[in-house]
Protein backbone atom coordinates (compact mmCIF):
# COMPACT_ATOMS: atom_id res chain seq x y z
CA UNK A 1 0.00 0.00 0.00
CA UNK A 2 1.62 3.50 -0.64
CA UNK A 3 0.19 6.75 -1.64
CA UNK A 4 1.48 9.09 -4.16
CA UNK A 5 1.24 13.38 -4.05
CA UNK A 6 1.74 15.00 -7.68
CA UNK A 7 1.18 18.02 -9.29
CA UNK A 8 1.10 21.45 -7.99
CA UNK A 9 -2.41 22.01 -9.92
CA UNK A 10 -4.13 19.33 -7.58
CA UNK A 11 -2.81 19.98 -4.15
CA UNK A 12 -5.61 16.73 -3.31
CA UNK A 13 -4.02 14.33 -5.42
CA UNK A 14 -3.88 11.31 -4.01
CA UNK A 15 -3.32 8.02 -5.48
CA UNK A 16 -3.98 4.82 -2.51
CA UNK A 17 -2.76 1.22 -3.75
CA UNK A 18 -3.15 -2.39 -2.77
CA UNK A 19 -3.89 -5.32 -4.33
CA UNK A 20 -7.31 -7.29 -4.59
CA UNK A 21 -6.85 -11.39 -5.52
CA UNK A 22 -3.32 -11.06 -6.39
CA UNK A 23 -4.44 -8.02 -8.90
CA UNK A 24 -3.44 -4.34 -9.02
CA UNK A 25 -6.09 -1.81 -7.33
CA UNK A 26 -5.86 1.13 -7.20
CA UNK A 27 -7.57 4.98 -5.89
CA UNK A 28 -6.96 7.64 -7.29
CA UNK A 29 -8.58 10.88 -5.52
CA UNK A 30 -8.55 15.31 -6.06
CA UNK A 31 -7.54 15.27 -9.60
CA UNK A 32 -10.98 14.67 -11.36
CA UNK A 33 -14.89 15.80 -10.93
CA UNK A 34 -13.38 18.19 -8.15
CA UNK A 35 -17.03 20.19 -7.87
CA UNK A 36 -18.68 16.56 -7.01
CA UNK A 37 -18.63 15.69 -3.45
CA UNK A 38 -16.53 12.25 -3.81
CA UNK A 39 -14.72 11.32 -6.97
CA UNK A 40 -12.21 9.12 -7.89
CA UNK A 41 -10.66 7.73 -10.75
CA UNK A 42 -10.53 3.58 -10.06
CA UNK A 43 -8.25 1.40 -11.79
CA UNK A 44 -8.12 -2.66 -10.94
CA UNK A 45 -5.71 -4.23 -13.87
CA UNK A 46 -7.05 -2.08 -17.05
CA UNK A 47 -10.63 -1.83 -15.92
CA UNK A 48 -10.47 1.93 -15.25
CA UNK A 49 -14.11 3.36 -13.28
CA UNK A 50 -14.49 6.62 -12.46
CA UNK A 51 -16.92 7.61 -9.63
CA UNK A 52 -18.53 10.38 -8.70
CA UNK A 53 -20.61 11.32 -5.54
CA UNK A 54 -22.97 14.50 -5.08
CA UNK A 55 -25.40 15.19 -2.35
CA UNK A 56 -27.75 17.58 -2.23
CA UNK A 57 -27.99 20.04 0.47
CA UNK A 58 -31.04 20.08 1.49
CA UNK A 59 -33.68 17.27 2.38
CA UNK A 60 -36.19 16.63 -0.72
CA UNK A 61 -39.83 17.62 0.28
CA UNK A 62 -42.48 15.66 0.71
CA UNK A 63 -40.79 12.31 0.84
CA UNK A 64 -40.73 9.23 2.96
CA UNK A 65 -38.11 7.12 1.63
CA UNK A 66 -34.27 8.01 0.57
CA UNK A 67 -33.67 9.29 -3.06
CA UNK A 68 -30.54 7.35 -3.64
CA UNK A 69 -29.61 6.80 -7.21
CA UNK A 70 -27.14 4.73 -8.51
CA UNK A 71 -26.13 4.61 -12.15
CA UNK A 72 -23.61 2.88 -13.67
CA UNK A 73 -22.89 3.57 -17.13
CA UNK A 74 -21.16 1.56 -19.69
CA UNK A 75 -19.30 2.95 -22.47
CA UNK A 76 -18.66 1.21 -25.84
CA UNK A 77 -14.92 3.11 -26.29
CA UNK A 78 -13.56 1.06 -23.07
CA UNK A 79 -13.76 -2.30 -24.96
CA UNK A 80 -12.61 -0.21 -28.32
CA UNK A 81 -15.87 0.13 -30.01
CA UNK A 82 -18.55 2.39 -31.85
CA UNK A 83 -22.28 1.60 -30.43
CA UNK A 84 -24.30 -0.27 -33.12
CA UNK A 85 -27.24 2.68 -33.06
CA UNK A 86 -28.27 4.84 -35.75
CA UNK A 87 -26.85 7.74 -34.16
CA UNK A 88 -23.95 5.85 -32.98
CA UNK A 89 -23.70 7.10 -29.51
CA UNK A 90 -24.51 5.13 -25.62
CA UNK A 91 -28.98 5.12 -25.78
CA UNK A 92 -30.31 3.99 -22.59
CA UNK A 93 -29.09 1.59 -19.94
CA UNK A 94 -28.49 -1.83 -21.28
CA UNK A 95 -29.58 -4.57 -18.97
CA UNK A 96 -26.13 -5.50 -17.75
CA UNK A 97 -26.06 -2.04 -16.81
CA UNK A 98 -29.02 -1.52 -15.02
CA UNK A 99 -28.21 -4.98 -13.14
CA UNK A 100 -24.96 -3.41 -12.14
CA UNK A 101 -26.40 -0.52 -10.73
CA UNK A 102 -28.75 -2.80 -9.02
CA UNK A 103 -25.78 -4.65 -7.58
CA UNK A 104 -24.67 -1.22 -6.15
CA UNK A 105 -26.96 0.02 -4.48
CA UNK A 106 -28.43 -2.61 -2.74
CA UNK A 107 -25.20 -3.38 -0.61
CA UNK A 108 -24.96 0.09 0.35
CA UNK A 109 -28.47 1.47 0.44
CA UNK A 110 -29.24 0.11 4.41
CA UNK A 111 -26.13 1.57 5.70
CA UNK A 112 -27.59 5.34 5.10
CA UNK A 113 -29.26 6.52 8.02
CA UNK A 114 -32.93 5.71 8.19
CA UNK A 115 -34.40 9.41 8.53
CA UNK A 116 -32.06 10.82 5.68
CA UNK A 117 -34.16 12.67 2.67
CA UNK A 118 -31.53 14.16 0.74
CA UNK A 119 -30.67 13.30 -2.61
CA UNK A 120 -28.03 11.27 -3.16
CA UNK A 121 -26.69 10.58 -6.98
CA UNK A 122 -23.88 8.37 -7.68
CA UNK A 123 -22.28 7.83 -10.73
CA UNK A 124 -20.13 5.36 -12.22
CA UNK A 125 -18.62 5.72 -15.26
CA UNK A 126 -16.57 2.17 -17.57
CA UNK A 127 -13.83 3.97 -19.19
CA UNK A 128 -11.78 0.89 -19.68
CA UNK A 129 -12.52 -2.65 -19.51
CA UNK A 130 -9.99 -5.53 -19.00
CA UNK A 131 -12.04 -9.08 -19.27
CA UNK A 132 -9.76 -10.17 -15.60
CA UNK A 133 -11.28 -7.76 -13.52
CA UNK A 134 -15.26 -7.23 -13.12
CA UNK A 135 -15.87 -3.47 -13.48
CA UNK A 136 -18.77 -4.20 -11.35
CA UNK A 137 -16.41 -5.40 -8.27
CA UNK A 138 -14.06 -2.11 -9.58
CA UNK A 139 -16.95 0.29 -9.17
CA UNK A 140 -18.75 -1.10 -6.06
CA UNK A 141 -15.24 -0.47 -4.31
CA UNK A 142 -14.93 2.46 -5.11
CA UNK A 143 -18.24 3.81 -4.62
CA UNK A 144 -17.56 2.55 -0.66
CA UNK A 145 -14.61 4.68 -0.54
CA UNK A 146 -16.03 7.61 -1.89
CA UNK A 147 -19.03 7.60 0.38
CA UNK A 148 -16.61 7.04 3.36
CA UNK A 149 -14.37 9.40 2.78
CA UNK A 150 -16.70 12.05 2.11
CA UNK A 151 -18.97 14.28 4.11
CA UNK A 152 -22.41 12.08 3.82
CA UNK A 153 -23.42 9.79 6.52
CA UNK A 154 -22.92 6.53 5.91
CA UNK A 155 -22.26 3.23 7.87
CA UNK A 156 -19.47 1.61 6.39
CA UNK A 157 -17.07 0.94 4.15
CA UNK A 158 -17.62 -2.08 2.13
CA UNK A 159 -15.92 -4.40 0.26
CA UNK A 160 -16.94 -6.96 -2.71
CA UNK A 161 -15.47 -9.94 -4.14
CA UNK A 162 -16.79 -12.44 -6.50
CA UNK A 163 -16.47 -15.79 -5.96
CA UNK A 164 -15.62 -18.56 -8.76
CA UNK A 165 -15.25 -22.33 -8.21
CA UNK A 166 -12.59 -24.16 -10.52
CA UNK A 167 -11.28 -27.42 -10.86
CA UNK A 168 -12.51 -28.36 -6.96
CA UNK A 169 -11.18 -24.48 -6.31
CA UNK A 170 -12.58 -21.50 -4.44
CA UNK A 171 -11.16 -18.61 -6.54
CA UNK A 172 -11.64 -14.55 -6.14
CA UNK A 173 -12.59 -12.47 -8.95
CA UNK A 174 -12.07 -15.23 -11.69
CA UNK A 175 -10.68 -14.43 -14.47
CA UNK A 176 -12.09 -14.73 -18.16
CA UNK A 177 -10.68 -17.98 -18.48
CA UNK A 178 -11.71 -19.53 -15.35
CA UNK A 179 -15.53 -17.93 -15.71
CA UNK A 180 -15.81 -20.02 -18.19
CA UNK A 181 -15.70 -23.11 -16.03
CA UNK A 182 -16.61 -21.73 -13.25
CA UNK A 183 -19.68 -23.94 -11.78
CA UNK A 184 -20.63 -20.94 -9.25
CA UNK A 185 -21.05 -17.05 -9.92
CA UNK A 186 -21.31 -15.69 -6.52
CA UNK A 187 -20.85 -11.59 -5.53
CA UNK A 188 -20.53 -11.14 -1.98
CA UNK A 189 -20.10 -7.65 -0.52
CA UNK A 190 -19.53 -7.18 3.23
CA UNK A 191 -18.97 -4.77 6.04
CA UNK A 192 -15.87 -5.84 8.51
CA UNK A 193 -18.12 -7.51 10.70
CA UNK A 194 -21.13 -8.78 8.25
CA UNK A 195 -22.41 -9.45 4.87
CA UNK A 196 -24.80 -7.15 3.74
CA UNK A 197 -25.10 -8.84 -0.14
CA UNK A 198 -24.95 -12.17 -2.05
CA UNK A 199 -25.52 -12.40 -5.71
CA UNK A 200 -25.33 -16.15 -6.80
CA UNK A 201 -25.63 -18.42 -9.79
CA UNK A 202 -24.15 -21.81 -9.59
CA UNK A 203 -24.58 -25.27 -11.56
CA UNK A 204 -26.03 -26.78 -9.05
CA UNK A 205 -22.92 -27.33 -6.40
CA UNK A 206 -23.42 -28.45 -2.72
CA UNK A 207 -24.36 -26.18 -0.04
CA UNK A 208 -21.25 -26.57 1.83
CA UNK A 209 -19.10 -25.12 -1.25
CA UNK A 210 -21.39 -21.97 -1.35
CA UNK A 211 -21.39 -21.53 2.55
CA UNK A 212 -17.52 -22.35 2.12
CA UNK A 213 -16.74 -19.08 -0.61
CA UNK A 214 -18.95 -16.88 1.07
CA UNK A 215 -16.87 -17.37 4.40
CA UNK A 216 -13.90 -17.21 2.58
CA UNK A 217 -14.70 -14.23 0.99
CA UNK A 218 -15.97 -11.85 3.64
CA UNK A 219 -12.05 -12.94 4.97
CA UNK A 220 -10.46 -11.49 2.08
CA UNK A 221 -13.32 -8.69 2.42
CA UNK A 222 -12.08 -7.48 5.27
CA UNK A 223 -8.23 -6.63 3.84
CA UNK A 224 -10.21 -4.36 1.05
CA UNK A 225 -11.98 -2.28 4.44
CA UNK A 226 -9.15 -1.63 6.44
CA UNK A 227 -7.62 -0.14 3.46
CA UNK A 228 -10.28 2.22 2.80
CA UNK A 229 -10.28 2.86 6.28
CA UNK A 230 -6.39 3.85 5.82
CA UNK A 231 -8.03 6.71 2.92
CA UNK A 232 -10.95 7.75 5.59
CA UNK A 233 -7.91 8.75 8.22
CA UNK A 234 -5.74 10.40 5.28
CA UNK A 235 -8.13 12.35 3.98
CA UNK A 236 -11.70 11.76 5.42
CA UNK A 237 -14.05 14.97 5.86
CA UNK A 238 -16.26 15.23 8.75
CA UNK A 239 -19.73 13.88 8.41
CA UNK A 240 -22.46 16.51 7.21
CA UNK A 241 -25.66 17.54 9.51
CA UNK A 242 -28.68 17.07 7.63
CA UNK A 243 -32.31 17.72 8.75
CA UNK A 244 -33.76 14.80 9.95
CA UNK A 245 -36.96 13.31 8.87
CA UNK A 246 -40.28 14.48 10.60
CA UNK A 247 -41.47 11.99 12.49
CA UNK A 248 -44.31 12.50 15.65
CA UNK A 249 -43.17 10.22 18.11
CA UNK A 250 -45.23 11.41 20.70
CA UNK A 251 -48.31 10.95 18.42
CA UNK A 252 -47.10 7.46 17.31
CA UNK A 253 -46.68 6.05 20.79
CA UNK A 254 -50.17 7.43 22.00
CA UNK A 255 -51.29 5.16 18.38
CA UNK A 256 -49.43 1.97 19.62
CA UNK A 257 -50.62 2.08 23.56
CA UNK A 258 -54.32 2.62 22.40
CA UNK A 259 -54.42 0.46 19.28
CA UNK A 260 -51.95 -2.43 20.27
CA UNK A 261 -54.69 -5.28 20.42
CA UNK A 262 -56.55 -4.01 17.64
CA UNK A 263 -53.62 -4.02 15.44
CA UNK A 264 -53.25 -7.64 16.37
CA UNK A 265 -56.23 -8.41 15.23
CA UNK A 266 -56.15 -6.83 12.09
CA UNK A 267 -52.67 -8.51 11.18
CA UNK A 268 -53.75 -12.48 12.24
CA UNK A 269 -55.14 -13.37 8.84
CA UNK A 270 -53.98 -15.16 5.50
CA UNK A 271 -55.41 -12.72 3.23
CA UNK A 272 -53.83 -9.40 2.41
CA UNK A 273 -57.27 -8.03 0.96
CA UNK A 274 -58.62 -8.39 4.50
CA UNK A 275 -55.81 -6.80 6.65
CA UNK A 276 -55.58 -3.86 4.76
CA UNK A 277 -59.16 -3.57 5.23
CA UNK A 278 -58.65 -3.59 8.66
CA UNK A 279 -55.89 -1.22 8.88
CA UNK A 280 -57.82 1.06 6.65
CA UNK A 281 -60.79 0.89 9.09
CA UNK A 282 -58.38 1.58 11.78
CA UNK A 283 -56.94 4.50 10.56
CA UNK A 284 -60.09 5.96 10.12
CA UNK A 285 -60.55 5.52 13.66
CA UNK A 286 -57.25 7.70 14.07
CA UNK A 287 -58.31 10.36 12.89
CA UNK A 288 -61.64 10.87 14.83
CA UNK A 289 -59.09 10.65 17.58
CA UNK A 290 -56.33 12.54 17.11
CA UNK A 291 -57.07 14.85 13.76
CA UNK A 292 -58.09 18.09 15.64
CA UNK A 293 -55.05 17.81 17.66
CA UNK A 294 -52.71 16.65 15.32
CA UNK A 295 -54.12 18.19 11.42
CA UNK A 296 -50.94 17.46 10.06
CA UNK A 297 -51.18 13.42 11.11
CA UNK A 298 -51.41 12.72 7.67
CA UNK A 299 -48.33 12.80 6.24
CA UNK A 300 -46.99 11.08 9.13
CA UNK A 301 -49.46 7.75 8.54
CA UNK A 302 -47.33 5.73 5.52
CA UNK A 303 -44.53 5.62 8.15
CA UNK A 304 -46.98 5.13 11.51
CA UNK A 305 -48.26 2.19 9.49
CA UNK A 306 -44.66 0.88 8.58
CA UNK A 307 -43.50 0.91 12.49
CA UNK A 308 -46.53 -0.36 14.01
CA UNK A 309 -46.89 -3.58 11.43
CA UNK A 310 -43.04 -3.86 11.78
CA UNK A 311 -42.93 -3.88 15.94
CA UNK A 312 -45.86 -6.45 15.59
CA UNK A 313 -44.41 -8.40 12.78
CA UNK A 314 -40.79 -9.09 14.73
CA UNK A 315 -42.58 -9.59 17.98
CA UNK A 316 -44.85 -12.44 16.98
CA UNK A 317 -41.86 -13.95 14.81
CA UNK A 318 -39.71 -13.86 17.64
CA UNK A 319 -42.37 -15.85 19.50
CA UNK A 320 -42.70 -18.29 16.35
CA UNK A 321 -45.94 -17.17 15.23
CA UNK A 322 -46.05 -15.63 11.84
CA UNK A 323 -48.88 -12.99 10.46
CA UNK A 324 -50.86 -15.99 8.52
CA UNK A 325 -50.24 -18.54 11.05
CA UNK A 326 -47.51 -20.21 9.78
CA UNK A 327 -44.84 -21.51 11.57
CA UNK A 328 -41.25 -20.52 10.96
CA UNK A 329 -40.34 -23.38 8.02
CA UNK A 330 -43.85 -23.74 6.40
CA UNK A 331 -44.84 -22.54 2.81
CA UNK A 332 -47.95 -21.72 1.61
CA UNK A 333 -50.31 -24.24 0.09
CA UNK A 334 -49.08 -24.57 -3.70
CA UNK A 335 -50.89 -25.25 -6.91
CA UNK A 336 -49.48 -25.93 -10.01
CA UNK A 337 -50.87 -26.43 -13.60
CA UNK A 338 -49.30 -26.77 -17.21
CA UNK A 339 -51.25 -25.91 -20.65
CA UNK A 340 -53.04 -22.98 -19.27
CA UNK A 341 -52.80 -21.15 -22.95
CA UNK A 342 -53.99 -23.11 -25.58
CA UNK A 343 -52.10 -21.81 -28.93
CA UNK A 344 -48.71 -21.30 -27.01
CA UNK A 345 -45.39 -23.24 -27.25
CA UNK A 346 -45.89 -24.07 -23.19
CA UNK A 347 -47.51 -22.31 -20.28
CA UNK A 348 -47.13 -22.69 -16.35
CA UNK A 349 -49.51 -21.41 -13.96
CA UNK A 350 -47.89 -21.21 -10.22
CA UNK A 351 -49.72 -20.35 -7.06
CA UNK A 352 -48.68 -19.99 -3.77
CA UNK A 353 -51.05 -18.50 -1.12
CA UNK A 354 -51.90 -15.33 -2.59
CA UNK A 355 -49.17 -14.90 -5.27
CA UNK A 356 -49.51 -16.34 -8.88
CA UNK A 357 -47.59 -16.22 -11.84
CA UNK A 358 -48.28 -17.08 -15.39
CA UNK A 359 -45.45 -18.05 -17.18
CA UNK A 360 -45.29 -18.53 -20.47
CA UNK A 361 -42.62 -20.06 -22.84
CA UNK A 362 -41.78 -19.64 -26.86
CA UNK A 363 -39.23 -21.35 -28.99
CA UNK A 364 -37.88 -20.17 -32.29
CA UNK A 365 -34.77 -20.23 -34.47
CA UNK A 366 -31.34 -18.86 -33.21
CA UNK A 367 -31.31 -15.86 -35.25
CA UNK A 368 -34.07 -14.82 -32.60
CA UNK A 369 -31.21 -14.93 -29.93
CA UNK A 370 -31.05 -11.31 -28.56
CA UNK A 371 -28.36 -9.26 -30.02
CA UNK A 372 -26.17 -7.38 -27.37
CA UNK A 373 -24.23 -3.75 -27.86
CA UNK A 374 -22.37 -3.92 -24.29
CA UNK A 375 -19.07 -3.29 -22.68
CA UNK A 376 -19.08 -7.13 -22.18
CA UNK A 377 -18.00 -10.30 -24.35
CA UNK A 378 -20.97 -11.73 -24.68
CA UNK A 379 -22.44 -10.81 -27.95
CA UNK A 380 -25.88 -12.16 -28.06
CA UNK A 381 -27.76 -14.64 -25.59
CA UNK A 382 -30.11 -17.78 -26.77
CA UNK A 383 -32.61 -17.85 -23.27
CA UNK A 384 -34.02 -14.31 -22.35
CA UNK A 385 -36.45 -14.10 -19.09
CA UNK A 386 -38.69 -11.77 -18.94
CA UNK A 387 -40.81 -10.28 -15.78
CA UNK A 388 -44.03 -8.54 -15.56
CA UNK A 389 -45.20 -6.83 -12.38
CA UNK A 390 -48.54 -4.82 -13.30
CA UNK A 391 -50.19 -2.67 -10.89
CA UNK A 392 -53.25 -4.25 -10.49
CA UNK A 393 -51.49 -7.39 -9.12
CA UNK A 394 -51.20 -5.60 -5.97
CA UNK A 395 -54.48 -4.08 -6.27
CA UNK A 396 -53.27 -0.91 -7.22
CA UNK A 397 -55.67 1.62 -9.17
CA UNK A 398 -52.97 2.38 -12.07
CA UNK A 399 -52.31 1.99 -15.54
CA UNK A 400 -49.13 -0.20 -16.65
CA UNK A 401 -46.00 1.95 -17.55
CA UNK A 402 -42.40 1.24 -19.25
CA UNK A 403 -40.31 -1.97 -17.89
CA UNK A 404 -38.64 -0.73 -14.63
CA UNK A 405 -35.45 -1.77 -13.10
CA UNK A 406 -37.00 -4.14 -10.40
CA UNK A 407 -39.28 -5.87 -13.36
CA UNK A 408 -35.64 -6.21 -15.08
CA UNK A 409 -33.85 -7.58 -11.99
CA UNK A 410 -36.11 -9.75 -10.99
CA UNK A 411 -36.29 -11.45 -15.33
CA UNK A 412 -32.32 -11.65 -14.64
CA UNK A 413 -32.86 -13.20 -11.30
CA UNK A 414 -35.05 -16.30 -12.72
CA UNK A 415 -33.08 -15.97 -15.66
CA UNK A 416 -29.71 -16.85 -13.70
CA UNK A 417 -31.76 -19.69 -11.88
CA UNK A 418 -33.04 -21.19 -15.01
CA UNK A 419 -29.84 -21.41 -17.36
CA UNK A 420 -27.76 -24.17 -15.66
CA UNK A 421 -30.30 -26.50 -16.30
CA UNK A 422 -31.08 -25.70 -20.12
CA UNK A 423 -29.68 -28.22 -22.75
CA UNK A 424 -26.86 -27.23 -24.93
CA UNK A 425 -27.25 -25.37 -28.31
CA UNK A 426 -26.08 -28.47 -29.57
CA UNK A 427 -29.02 -30.55 -27.53
CA UNK A 428 -31.63 -28.05 -28.36
CA UNK A 429 -30.49 -25.56 -31.24
CA UNK A 430 -33.23 -23.00 -30.45
CA UNK A 431 -34.01 -20.00 -29.02
CA UNK A 432 -36.02 -19.75 -25.64
CA UNK A 433 -38.01 -16.70 -24.01
CA UNK A 434 -40.00 -17.03 -21.21
CA UNK A 435 -42.21 -14.33 -19.86
CA UNK A 436 -43.79 -14.51 -16.32
CA UNK A 437 -47.20 -12.62 -16.01
CA UNK A 438 -47.59 -11.88 -12.16
CA UNK A 439 -51.02 -12.11 -11.41
CA UNK A 440 -51.11 -11.41 -7.72
CA UNK A 441 -48.49 -10.66 -5.20
CA UNK A 442 -48.36 -11.88 -1.77
CA UNK A 443 -44.69 -11.66 -1.39
CA UNK A 444 -41.78 -13.75 -3.32
CA UNK A 445 -43.14 -13.10 -7.22
CA UNK A 446 -39.46 -13.79 -8.47
CA UNK A 447 -39.44 -17.03 -6.92
CA UNK A 448 -43.18 -17.91 -7.72
CA UNK A 449 -41.56 -17.07 -11.38
CA UNK A 450 -38.83 -19.48 -11.23
CA UNK A 451 -41.45 -22.17 -10.57
CA UNK A 452 -43.87 -21.36 -13.60
CA UNK A 453 -41.05 -21.17 -15.61
CA UNK A 454 -39.91 -24.40 -15.43
CA UNK A 455 -43.52 -25.59 -15.63
CA UNK A 456 -43.44 -23.69 -19.44
CA UNK A 457 -40.17 -25.18 -20.40
CA UNK A 458 -41.33 -28.53 -19.49
CA UNK A 459 -44.57 -27.88 -20.77
CA UNK A 460 -42.88 -26.56 -24.42
CA UNK A 461 -41.08 -30.05 -24.73
CA UNK A 462 -37.23 -28.10 -23.32
CA UNK A 463 -35.28 -31.00 -22.24
CA UNK A 464 -34.00 -29.28 -18.77
CA UNK A 465 -31.72 -31.27 -16.60
CA UNK A 466 -34.05 -30.84 -13.92
CA UNK A 467 -36.71 -28.61 -12.36
CA UNK A 468 -35.82 -25.59 -10.68
CA UNK A 469 -37.63 -23.93 -7.74
CA UNK A 470 -37.08 -21.25 -6.43
CA UNK A 471 -37.68 -19.77 -2.34
CA UNK A 472 -37.35 -16.74 -0.19
CA UNK A 473 -36.19 -16.39 3.06
CA UNK A 474 -35.41 -14.03 5.75
CA UNK A 475 -33.25 -13.69 9.12
CA UNK A 476 -34.89 -11.53 12.23
CA UNK A 477 -32.88 -11.12 14.91
CA UNK A 478 -33.67 -9.37 18.50
CA UNK A 479 -30.94 -6.56 18.58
Amino acid sequence: MSTVITHKQFPNHKIFKTEIAGRPFSIEVGKTAELANAAALVRYGDTTVHVAICVSPRPRDGVDFFPLSVDFEEKLYAVGRIPGSFMRREGRPSLPAVLASRLIDRPIRPLFPYDFRNDVCITCTVMSVDYDCSPEVTAMIGVSACLSYSEIPFAGPIGCLEVGYCDGEIVFNPTQEQRKTSRMDVTVAATEKKVVMIEAGADQIPDDIMYEGIVKAHEEIKKQVAFINDIVAQIGKPKMEYDHADFNQELFDKIVDKYMDEAKAAMDTDDKNIREQRWNAMIDKWHEDYLEEYPEMDKYLEEFTYKFQKKIVKAWLLQGHRVDGRAKNEIRPLSAEVGVLPKVHGSGLFTRGQTQVLSVATLNTLAAAQKLDTIWEEEEKRYMHHYNFPPYSVGEAKAPRSTNRREYGHGALAERALVPVLPSVDEFPYAIRVVSEVLSSNGSTSQGSICGSTLALMDAGVPIKAPVAGISCGLIQDD
